[in-house]
């Protein structure tokens, strides 16, 4: 990974996690125990996962998993408190940014270790590693938009105008 090529990340990782924030906004905080489906997660839980993928990128940053130590057991729970559930995202969100924009070129080029299916845990590059988490971010801030609508919520444009927000 190049400089430029970080710098596109980091760019990148800056205006998705400002999309995403737009969501988590945008969400009213007395349906946060919305659950669509008996498999889905609540709203809160939802939302959390920002923050757990954050803790998640650095573990798997640090390589974690190579070192035997596979995540067993329930991830922390989200905070009761909203606001304190965005203050702990934007800590989470900007430390890991700190570690990608720190990182040389080979330190971006080195493998990790993470889930290549279901159990079996494989071989990835920090620089395809942190596109994969970026990816999943999208996916999960697609699935909070879906809450937002039917929670009632109005749904903010994320790529271009919605619903909720025309921009002609």
């Amino acid at each position: 990974m190049s400089a430029r090529s970080k710098q596109v990340f980091l760019d990148t990782y800056d205006q998705e996690h400002e999309r995403t924030l737009r969501v988590l906004r945008a969400y009213p905080a007395d349906q946060l125990e919305l659950r669509p489906h008996p498999k889905a997660k609540t709203a809160r839980e939802l939302a959390w996962v920002f923050t757990l993928e954050r803790y998640l990128g650095v573990k798997v940053w640090h390589d974690e998993f190579g070192k035997g130590s596979v995540p067993s057991g329930k991830p922390p729970l989200p905070p009761e408190d909203w606001n304190e559930q965005f203050a702990t995202l934007e800590k989470a969100s900007k430390d890991f940014r700190d570690l990608v924009e720190s990182a040389d070129d080979a330190t971006l080029a080195e493998n990790v270790h993470f889930f290549t299916g279901p159990k079996p845990i494989g071989e990835i590059t920090r620089n395809d590693w942190i596109w994969f988490l970026l990816h999943d971010q999208i996916h999960h801030r697609g699935q909070l938009s879906v809450y937002l609508r039917m929670s009632g919520a109005k749904v903010p444009a994320i790529y271009g105008p919605s619903g909720d927000e025309p921009w002609i």
